[in-house]
């Protein structure tokens, strides 16, 4: 299933189910009125709210033409926003520096999350504007001191995430504190659906349980800027669950952004940022793609 949030006037968010990567949706809200109308509160539901969207979508009834249908950020309110650093073994060879022995988590407030094809604001207060495609997944279900093999089933899905990142104050500021130059507001594109691990594609059978599989590319006004495959990921998502567990209790509706591949502007030589007028296309197979323009 491809898990949205949507809105089709000024009703605020719905949730609903995208038929098919750009397809119609189904309006669950309409399906069952008793529905949460926001993400974070339809997942903390459980597995009888995903059942119930399963039979929404055997019963082909409440569709909305996608014409009719605004897609917002899949989850607006995570209560987590965690970030992996240095997390693709080629975006490390790029650097020349050694693979993490262990994960490098930091984190961007929930508050620069934004939509699938909204703009991104350029700050004025960066020079150094910097694009990074990331697979993105969700937690489903609550756990703390999570076994690995135990993992996957606390992540209910995965979907595209671009951390927008303003190195100037990553790298040269603030004590070289990440924070806020990761999350300056619409520094965080989310979308365009959460596919949950359960989907099977149609064209490769490939389960999304095992999402290390997938081609992972961002584009810059059409330009290919990176191109690589999530099996370059060093800490893969049960990993990631079982680390950051450790540390914090995991709630339904957390979002892990789990790091970017090669190709960033920073490392260009001679560097290469985002300017007001540009579109960034982030995409990843079977999961769908981002487009964002900076203004």
């Amino acid at each position: 299933m491809r898990l949205v949030q949507f809105q089709t006037g000024s009703d605020g968010p719905r949730i609903g189910l995208e038929e098919k990567d750009g397809g119609n949706v189904i309006d669950l809200n309409a399906f069952d009125p008793s529905l949460p109308r926001r993400m974070r509160e339809f997942l903390e539901e459980g597995d009888a709210a995903l059942a119930l969207a399963r039979r929404a979508q055997e019963s082909g009834q409440h569709i909305l033409p996608r014409s009719q249908v605004t897609l917002l950020a899949p989850i607006t309110n995570p209560g987590k926003l965690i970030c992996v650093g240095l997390n693709y073994a080629d975006h490390c060879r790029e650097q020349n520096i050694n693979i993490p022995e262990e994960p490098i988590i930091f984190s961007k407030f929930p508050s620069c999350i934004t939509g699938p094809y909204d703009d991104i604001i350029h700050p004025a207060e960066s020079n150094e504007v910097d694009w990074e495609v990331e697979l993105a997944f969700v937690i489903g279900k609550k756990g703390k001191h999570i076994k690995e093999s135990a993992a996957m089933d606390h992540v209910v899905g995965f979907m595209v995430a671009h951390d927008v990142t303003a190195r100037d104050w990553q790298m040269k500021r603030n004590g070289n504190q990440w924070i806020l130059g990761k999350t300056f507001d619409t520094f965080c594109p989310l979308g365009p659906a959460i596919v949950t691990k359960d989907s099977v594609t149609e064209l490769t059978a490939l389960s999304l349980s095992d999402p290390h599989k997938l081609g992972i590319r961002c584009k810059v006004n059409g330009e290919l800027v990176q191109d690589s495959n999530t099996n370059q990921m060093i800490f893969k998502t049960q990993a990631l669950v079982v680390w950051v567990s450790r540390f914090v209790t995991l709630f339904p509706g957390d979002v892990f952004l789990t790091g970017t591949p090669p190709g960033i502007g920073a490392f260009r030589k001679p560097p290469i940022f985002l300017k007001r007028g540009d579109v960034v296309q982030c995409e990843i197979d079977q999961l769908g793609a981002l487009r964002n323009k900076v203004v």
